[in-house]
């Protein structure tokens, strides 16, 4: 957890930094009202700060109704949804934005136009989310058989790391574990995935925020503020899914909440402090940008496709259900469908 977090206060702290590069391009002319746009921002602050945070909680709080239960159907189907907003996230709203940023006019033909680094940055940050997630099942696999091997015999431990391979079935001796092991076995995985999850919308979120609060045109910022607001919710329901599943105690559950509801807030109160000497059509900043945005859409589409949809339908639990398949289904689909609308507003 303290990486995430470092990671993100180094985003904070580097992104106001490197915008403030001179322009190679005028911005175009919009309507500009300092005053009007200030209190557009002041609400987009705080629309955006209730909704991260009722996304983030809802399903968290929720396990607690046994329908909605982590082993609920029901949940599996919110999840599924969720699972497609974090997708589309990626797909629709962070990698366009990227490329836009990349392929500008206002940034150097070299090195930018002599290589598509746009999806060879989100392909590398694939890759590293793949090693962060196979380095950490390893780590903890070797703890595990040590701690066995000196009889230790932490066997909650080696049920999980031997379940990230088995997929719900762990073999220990020749014993087939009990439901309850299984249970315990998705702990480690969920962990992984909520944390790593966190991070790459973490970057994205800090991105928006600032762009938005560094906008001084009232008829930019004014639809941005319910379809940001939308768009933060539907995260928060995607991550805190994935966080009520690795059952972590109250404290880090309580902490990585208020974290991602106060990036795009913290995001929005940097913009504001920077809007006079911050240009959006700036060298640094379009490149800054796109290599975080980049970066952002590889860690999201990896987390959707490998650790959220396809470690659930693949499962035999769905897989032997036809009426919970299709509700998947139509949940991933209606997921995707909502986030991807939202682009012709954000």
């Amino acid at each position: 957890m303290k990486t995430h977090f470092l990671a993100a206060t180094i985003i904070i702290i580097m992104l106001p930094a490197a915008v403030l590069a001179d322009c190679t391009c005028e911005a175009e002319d919009e309507y500009r009202d300092k005053a009007l746009a200030l209190r557009y921002k002041l609400a987009a602050l705080a629309s955006i700060l209730v909704a991260s945070a009722a996304g983030v909680c809802l399903p968290v709080a929720a396990k607690r109704f046994p329908a909605l239960s982590p082993k609920s159907n029901l949940f599996f189907v919110v999840k599924a949804f969720a699972a497609g907003v974090i997708l589309s996230t990626g797909f629709i709203h962070v990698l366009p934005d990227a490329f836009e940023s990349l392929t500008s006019p206002c940034i150097p033909d070299h090195p930018w136009g002599d290589f598509p680094f746009t999806g060879f940055i989100a392909m590398v940050a694939s890759i590293g989310t793949l090693m962060v997630d196979t380095y950490t099942t390893s780590y903890y696999r070797r703890r595990a058989n040590a701690k066995a091997a000196d009889g230790g015999g932490d066997e909650e431990m080696l049920a999980a790391v031997h379940d990230r391979d088995t997929h719900g079935h762990v073999h220990r001796g020749g014993l087939v574990s009990s439901d309850s092991d299984s249970d315990d076995s998705e702990e480690l995985r969920h962990r992984v995935i909520s944390q790593v999850l966190e991070l790459g919308i973490v970057v994205h979120s800090v991105i928006i925020g600032i762009a938005l609060g560094a906008s001084q045109s009232p008829s930019t910022i004014k639809p941005l503020i319910a379809a940001l607001t939308f768009h933060q919710f539907f995260e928060g329901i995607g991550l805190g899914g994935c966080i009520s599943q690795a059952k972590f105690n109250v404290r880090a559950v309580v902490t990585m909440a208020v974290f991602f509801s106060l990036t795009t807030p913290v995001g929005i109160a940097i913009g504001i402090g920077i809007a006079n000497i911050y240009s959006e059509t700036s060298t640094t900043a379009l490149v800054v940008e796109g290599v975080f945005n980049s970066a952002s859409a590889g860690i999201l589409i990896y987390m959707a496709l490998v650790d959220l949809l396809s470690a659930d339908f693949m499962s035999p639990r769905l897989q032997n259900n036809g009426k919970l398949q299709l509700g998947a289904n139509l949940a991933l689909l209606i997921g995707t469908g909502c986030m991807s609308l939202l682009t012709k507003w954000a």
